[in-house]
């Protein structure tokens, strides 16, 4: 197996991941997981696919990751290393199914509405 490439995306983030064989390191812009991602949870997110087919310490993952936030940015990277383990391995495609890592989450923020605050929001109704 050479290098696996595959696309994730969330809100406004783009994740492009490059996985390889190894010894487990993930690489987000040329920056440690842990250093891109200093929230645990955030690092659980990413990791989420690896775990549930076991192969935490078997790829090496390379991610050009930008836009959006860093919740975004998380699991657009979710996506896009589920994608590419059904790349090397289909027979994994029911267990991340069942997690729910397949499915691209296509909420996205509502634009805003012309004569209005926000996007619902209205301005002070005064009858008087």
């Amino acid at each position: 197996m050479d290098v696996v490439n595959a696309i994730g995306r969330r809100k406004a983030a783009v994740a492009r991941v490059y996985v390889s064989k190894g010894s487990g390191k993930i690489v987000i812009n040329r920056r440690e997981l842990a250093e891109y991602f200093p929230s645990p949870l955030l690092q659980f997110i990413v990791k989420q696919p690896l775990n549930t087919v076991s192969a935490v310490e078997q790829y090496d993952i390379k991610v050009n990751l930008f836009g959006g936030g860093f919740k975004g940015q998380s699991e657009a990277v979710r996506l896009a290393i589920t994608r590419a383990l059904i790349k090397i391995d289909p027979e994994v495609k029911p267990k991340l199914k069942v997690e729910g890592f397949v499915t691209r989450d296509p909420r996205a923020v509502e634009r805003k509405k012309p004569g209005r605050p926000k996007a619902r929001k209205r301005f002070q109704f005064s009858k008087r």
